[in-house]
Parts: structure tokens; C-alpha cells; sequence
């Protein structure tokens, strides 16, 4: 779900004029059936060596999910020096460039993981984490009305986001991704709501292109 480099920090262009009129059933159906995807051993492999990396310090924990190349990740290390920030991605590309520019940054309460993020979050919930922040910065849209499942809150994963808890933001330059995301959590009995803002600090390269390519950016923020 992680956004693609080669986007040029172009508008999202999608057949939807609004928000999925089929959210409110597959929320409602996420909700009731829990995701039984049986767990690859990689999978399983990822979440012990996170688990084990948190284990030497009993700190609050936070995710930041799609994180890409990690810059958002040192930023939120910053941000929460007393927690544990576990950076999460699909894309070995992208964590590898993570470089000495970001390790340099003097923080040492972050770490980096390639992993399927739909089987690290139900780990996690398996494992009774629970977790003080999650940040989702900019995933991938799926901007067509057929693909509203492989969207986080359109997925069986909406079930794990909820059961990790914490104070969660989304941010993304497309607003229905962002209205959609908090028409779910209201679904789900949290009531939450869209709005523009406007980043202070930059937190991602994506968030960095779209502020120049002048795009409104939006966020829903909700503490479950």
C-alpha cells in the first residue's frame, strides 16, 4: 500500500466523485469476522525480530506504517524520544535508501522493517500489543472504486488497526482516501472527521513534492 515514487507528485485522478458507497458494508463485515490469513514464516520471522528489539527497552510503542524510506520514521523518533518508533514497508527498494543521511540524524529509538503490514499488524494484536501513536502518511490510494478493498479501512486489516489502539493519523493528498478513513472509524463508533492542514514540518519526500506541486493535503486524526 505504500505510495510510488513515480507518482511526480500528480493529482490523484479517480472514477469516485465521493466517499465508497459500499464502505459501510464491508466495514460492517470486517468488523464481525475476524481475518484468519494464515501467517507465513517471514512474516513470523519480521515480528520476533521487531518483538526482540523492543523487548530491551519496555518503551511505548509506535508504528509508522508505509514508511517508505524512513525519513518520516527519524522525524517521529524525534518527535517521541521516549518511545520505540518501529518503521514498517513492503518495499526493501525503499528501505534501502534509507542511507547515513538519515542515520546520522543522532537518534537511536527507531528501527526499520521490511514486512507485509497486513500480517505485522495482526501479530501485533495476537501479541496484545497496544500501541501509544500510529501514523499511515500518505499510503497508497487505490483510486479506483474497484480497488476500495486493498485501502486500510476498506480491508480486513481495518479490524487490526482498531484492536492496536492509539492516537492515529492519517494524512494523504487525496481528500476521499481521508473521508472515507474517518466515515470508518465513525462506523466503528469513533467518531472522526477529514480536514486540510498544512505540515509543520515535512515529515515525508511525498509530503514534501505535493506541498510544491501545491496540492492541498488532508489528515484525519482520531486517539481510539
Amino acid at each position: 500500500m505504500s505510495s510510488d515514487l513515480t507518482s511526480n507528485a500528480k493529482a490523484v485522478i479517480s472514477n469516485q466523485t465521493g466517499p465508497h458507497l459500499q464502505l459501510a458494508q464491508l466495514v460492517a463485515r470486517h468488523l464481525a469476522s475476524p481475518f484468519r490469513k494464515p501467517y507465513p514464516a517471514f512474516s513470523v520471522q519480521a515480528f520476533e525480530e521487531a518483538n526482540n528489539w523492543q523487548q530491551q527497552f519496555k518503551r511505548p510503542i509506535i508504528f509508522d506504517s508505509y514508511c517508505g524510506v524512513g525519513e518520516s520514521t527519524v522525524a517521529l523518533a524525534k518527535l517521541h524520544p521516549e518511545a520505540s518508533v518501529i518503521g514498517l514497508d513492503k518495499s526493501l527498494h525503499r528501505l534501502n535508501k534509507h542511507d547515513e543521511h538519515y542515520r546520522a540524524s543522532g537518534v537511536d529509538n527507531y528501527y526499520l522493517l521490511r514486512a507485509d503490514i497486513d500480517d505485522f499488524w495482526r501479530l501485533a494484536v495476537d501479541a496484545q500489543w497496544q500501541l501509544s501513536h500510529h501514523y499511515l502518511l500518505y499510503p497508497n490510494p487505490w483510486p479506483k472504486s474497484a480497488h476500495i478493498k486493498r485501502r486500510c479501512h476498506g480491508s480486513p486489516l481495518f479490524r487490526s488497526l482498531l484492536a492496536l489502539g492509539g492516537r492515529i493519523e492519517l494524512r494523504s493528498n487525496w481528500p476521499i482516501y481521508v473521508e472515507e478513513f474517518a466515515q470508518a472509524l465513525s462506523l466503528a463508533g469513533h467518531p472522526a472527521q477529514a480536514q486540510a492542514f498544512n505540515p509543520e514540518p515535512v515529515m515525508t519526500p511525498f509530503e514534501r513534492k505535493y506541498l510544491a506541486a501545491q496540492q492541498t493535503l488532508y489528515r484525519c486524526i482520531y486517539k481510539l
